[in-house]
């Protein structure tokens, strides 16, 4: 197998996964808000009220890291496979 067509399959399979893990983690804050927050609040003795932005961060930080290190480099070699 070519190197750059196992990078490049190997990177689609990782963006796949990744953006999952982040749809799932947002219809799960979305849809169990509540028991997550009373969760997460006595997990790291934070108040509720100070969660909700930390949440906003990780899935904002999670999407970032998701562009540049799996979808960016897949689609730069998917263009270099084709020329």
């Amino acid at each position: 197998m070519n190197d750059i067509e196992f990078i490049t399959t190997f990177l689609g399979w990782c963006s796949v996964i990744n953006i999952s893990l982040l749809v799932l983690s947002t219809i799960s804050l979305m849809l169990m808000r509540e028991p997550i927050l009373r969760l997460h609040s006595k997990l790291f003795k934070l108040s509720q009220a100070s969660l909700p932005p930390i949440y906003f961060q990780y899935l904002a930080a999670y999407k970032l890291a998701i562009l540049i290190f799996n979808l960016v480099p897949y689609i730069a070699l998917k263009v270099m496979s084709s020329w």
